[in-house]
């Protein structure tokens, strides 16, 4: 088992700036908690297990993905991969974020410090993940730093986008009920409520790739 964080050795007595190693570790236990969570469903096919079902993703036993991938770049997202790293990232900061206030965790005042502290509580902007892609003090400090902005970009930039887009003004409903498919694997309310304010069919017109029936993809 190993436990990192970006704070230094963890096995001194004291750790190098214990609350912060506490909060980048709290993200990231409750991020995975929240995937580990998340609804599996499994059938055999030649006697072995395939699975057809994480979270509000869908698989044919032929591998063929319920949802395509995004264009490189995108702004946005149609890809329920992106769609459920996005909700259990954005709840893992809420968390982090809600027991920083809570224990009066400050943030740093160095550079790196403070972008790794509006990382794990969710506060970065724009111009965190501009400078980020910048040369950041160390080789190895400045390639965290364009592996942050690269995953904010590209995964949370992109859930805030798509919740902007599809619930203005809703956002915290929308990814509340978003969160309990994910976890309960059933997309029933979260469909009807996408329904009543986008028509019917929303969910499957929003994520289902055009070929995810084309003949021939089954095992």
């Amino acid at each position: 088992m190993a436990v990192i964080t970006m704070y230094g050795p963890m096995e001194r007595r004291n750790p190098e700036r214990p609350e912060l190693a506490l909060l980048d570790l709290l993200r990231a236990y409750a991020h995975d908690c929240l995937h580990y969570g998340s609804r599996r469903r499994y059938v055999e096919v030649a006697g072995m297990p395939v699975r057809t079902q994480y979270g509000i993703n869908y698989r044919r036993t032929g591998g063929q993905s319920y949802s395509a991938a995004d264009r490189r770049g995108s702004h946005h997202t149609r890809n329920l991969g992106i769609v459920m790293e996005g909700a259990c990232d954005k709840e893992a900061r809420s968390i982090t974020r809600q027991t920083a206030e809570r224990f009066g965790v400050a943030e740093p005042s160095g550079p790196l410090g403070a972008l790794a502290f509006r990382d794990v509580t969710g506060t970065l902007t724009e111009d965190d993940t501009g400078h980020a892609a910048g040369p950041l003090g160390s080789e190895e400090q400045t390639r965290y730093a364009a592996a942050l902005s690269g995953y904010e970009r590209g995964v949370n930039r992109r859930y805030a986008h798509f919740l902007e887009e599809f619930a203005p003004g809703e956002e915290s409903e929308c990814h509340t009920r978003l969160l309990a498919a994910i976890i309960s694997g059933d997309v029933t309310a979260l469909g009807t409520w996408l329904d009543e304010r986008h028509g019917p069919g929303t969910f499957m017109g929003l994520f289902r790739t055009p070929g995810y029936f084309d003949p021939g993809l089954t095992a």
